[in-house]
């Protein structure tokens, strides 16, 4: 594939993805709106990527080569990464020579990481883009204690990455926060750049009968919508444990689970005695995903994790939907006094709230239009990616100094 040049007063960027680009997750989307907001404002961009995932129309896209065995498209670290990214290093080196990037964009900490090696290398200037911390990812995954040799071995790596590139991007200002406190950077190295929705994309008017006879959704409930990775950290289980307390008072609302991997939570569904309340669509095309958030008449976010971005949340409120989420700060941000609130990792008082909202039809209408107009004009991809390029051209020339 041959690049050409861009116009002058425009970007070459390289991006490097250290993931399944592109599996229908947060991370995966924020990668995608950006890559293609920048290529609408006339940069032109690359992903290097792992050999697995689908590929976007539009996209170009550079794999790493095919390893067979490794199949995973779900969030989380892994064991595999050990020899996955030396592979994708070795590709993002050899594109940087021929594509000859102005600018080194990781994405993560390992592509943070695998940007700075090649841009010192290289003499390429290179910008980290955070979506959590990694010592906080590999908790709340469980991938390692809390309080162990290995958690304060992963606290070093991620605080050493911090300071790899020529800057920091996070994608919430609360992580900003925290990263200026618990790293010490200096606060000019660090621009928070928080997730977006494309409004014109994700809207409450998509046709919603024919889907939601096609799911063979009640048509007497009020339908209470999750959008995302069915994990723990998401807090499904805690969703799951307020359910059974809903069935226990009433049964006029049905939970509609938008997301991937369905089987061990079918299984608990079953046993609980819950498949007349909850339905899992399995994977669905991110391209289809406003059609399905469509279906609900309220969204529900119980994220555990405290630093990482909830990209959901921008695209509830795009669709029009009120939503119940736990009341953290990162939360606060997205929807500031448009959120319902429940106490953190309580799962009575998510019920209590959901039950609240849906209760409550005048406040919930009200809701509806409010973050509709919260989302267009707080949340937008435009905006993020007129920051992002704001922060290249200050790289890119602060860079060129240096250089002479």
């Amino acid at each position: 594939m041959t690049e050409q040049e861009p116009p002058k007063d425009r970007l070459k960027i390289l991006m490097i993805a250290p993931t399944p680009f592109f599996a229908d997750r947060g991370c995966h989307v924020r990668i995608l709106e950006e890559y293609r907001h920048l290529t609408r404002m006339g940069h032109q961009v690359i992903i290097c990527t792992y050999h697995l995932g689908n590929n976007p129309e539009g996209v170009t896209l550079y794999r790493t080569i095919k390893i067979p065995w490794y199949k995973k498209l779900s969030a989380g670290p892994s064991y595999h990464k050990l020899y996955l990214d030396p592979f994708l290093f070795f590709l993002s080196l050899r594109k940087a020579l021929s594509f000859r990037p102005d600018i080194i964009h990781g994405h993560l900490h390992e592509g943070t990481l695998i940007g700075a090696v090649v841009g010192r290398l290289l003499r390429i200037p290179v910008v980290g883009d955070m979506q959590g911390s990694l010592y906080e990812e590999m908790v709340n995954h469980k991938f390692i204690g809390e309080n162990t040799i290995m958690a304060r071995f992963w606290r070093w790596v991620e605080r050493k990455v911090n300071l790899l590139p020529d800057h920091l991007i996070t994608s919430s200002t609360l992580t900003r926060e925290l990263w200026l406190e618990r790293f010490k950077l200096p606060d000019k190295m660090i621009t928070a750049v928080p997730d977006g929705v494309d409004t014109t994309f994700v809207r409450p008017d998509y046709d919603r009968e024919e889907l939601r006879q096609k799911l063979n959704l009640p048509q007497d409930k009020k339908i209470v919508l999750f959008l995302g990775v069915l994990t723990q950290y998401q807090g499904i289980d805690c969703l799951l444990e307020a359910i059974e307390l809903i069935k226990n008072k009433r049964n006029d609302l049905f939970f509609l689970m938008v997301g991937f991997p369905v089987e061990e939570y079918q299984r608990k569904v079953n046993q609980a005695g819950l498949p007349d309340m909850v339905y899992f669509t399995g994977k669905v095309d991110y391209d289809q995903t406003p059609h399905y958030l469509c279906l609900g008449d309220l969204a529900v976010s119980p994220k555990l994790a405290k630093t990482e971005a909830n990209l959901k949340i921008p695209n509830y409120m795009a669709a029009g939907l009120p939503v119940v989420v736990f009341d953290i700060p990162i939360n606060h941000d997205y929807l500031g006094e448009l959120g319902v609130y429940a106490r953190y990792g309580d799962p009575v008082s998510l019920a209590e709230k959901i039950m609240e909202l849906a209760d409550d039809e005048v406040r919930l209408r009200h809701l509806q239009k409010l973050v509709r107009e919260r989302a267009e004009k707080a949340w937008s991809w435009d905006t993020s990616a007129r920051k992002l390029t704001q922060i290249y051209r200050m790289v890119v020339d602060h860079h060129a100094v240096g250089k002479t």
